[in-house]
C-alpha cells in the first residue's frame, strides 16, 4: 500500500510542512496517554513503516530509531493519569496531541490526525488539520507518529513505572487491564500511576 497518498493530496493543495499525529495508551488502567507528531522528508522510504499495532515490539524499536534519525522534526508529549482523571480520556488525548504538535521544532502548515475526533468538551486540536480514519495504516506521517507514541509510552511504563511500582507487573502488561493486573490490584490496591476513573468496574466488584 502507498502510504504517501494523503500527504500528496495535501501537498497538491499547497501545504508544505505536514505533520502526522497519533496517540497511544488511551485504554490502559494506568500511566499517561502519549502522543507524537512527526514531519518526514517528502516520500522518504522507511522499510517496514506501518501502523504500530501491526508491528512487533522489536520492529517498532528499530523503526523508532530510523524515524527519529530521518525526520525533519518530531515531538513526543503526554497527558498524565491525573489529567486523564480530571478531564476524561478524550480531552486528555486532544491535549497530548496538541502538546506534541506544539513541541515540533518546525511549525507545520497542516496536521494529519488519526481518527475521527479532533475535539473534546474542553480541548481541541488548534493547529489547522485534517482527520483521517485509520490514518495509521494509510499515511506515512501518521504511521510514523503512531510508532513514536507507542514506543515512548511502552518504555515509560515498562521501565519507569515498573521500577517505581514493581508489584503490578507493568513491564508485562503495559498498564492494560489484564487478569494479572487486576489480580495485583486486588492484592495491593491502586498506586499513584493508576487512572482512578478507569477503576470503577474493579471497585464495584470488590
Amino acid at each position: 500500500m502507498d502510504l504517501w497518498t494523503p500527504e500528496r493530496e495535501q501537498w497538491n493543495k499547497g501545504y508544505s510542512f505536514l505533520c502526522g499525529v497519533d496517540e497511544a495508551g488511551a485504554g490502559p488502567l494506568a500511566g499517561p496517554v502519549y502522543a507524537a507528531a512527526v514531519i518526514l522528508p517528502r516520500e522518504i522510504e522507511i522499510p517496514g513503516l506501518n501502523d504500530s499495532k501491526k508491528l512487533t515490539e522489536k520492529k517498532r524499536e528499530i523503526l523508532f530509531d530510523e524515524i527519529t534519525t530521518q525526520a525533519e522534526a518530531w515531538s513526543v508529549a503526554f497527558a498524565t493519569a491525573e489529567e486523564i482523571d480530571e478531564m476524561d480520556i478524550l480531552n486528555a488525548r486532544m491535549l497530548a496531541m496538541q502538546r506534541a504538535i506544539d513541541g515540533l521544532s518546525v511549525k507545520p502548515d497542516l496536521a494529519l490526525i488519526d481518527g475521527n475526533r479532533d475535539h473534546g468538551s474542553r480541548f481541541a486540536i488548534e493547529t489547522p488539520h485534517a482527520s483521517l480514519i485509520g490514518g495509521d495504516g494509510k499515511s506515512a506521517s501518521i504511521a510514523a507518529a503512531s510508532i513514536l507514541a507507542k514506543v515512548s509510552r511502552d518504555r515509560h511504563v515498562s521501565r519507569e513505572l515498573d521500577a517505581l511500582y514493581p508489584q503490578y507487573g507493568f513491564a508485562k502488561h503495559k498498564g492494560y487491564g489484564t487478569k494479572a493486573h487486576y489480580a495485583a490490584l486486588d492484592r495491593h490496591g491502586p498506586c499513584p500511576a493508576h487512572r482512578k476513573t478507569f477503576l470503577k468496574k474493579w471497585e464495584a466488584r470488590r
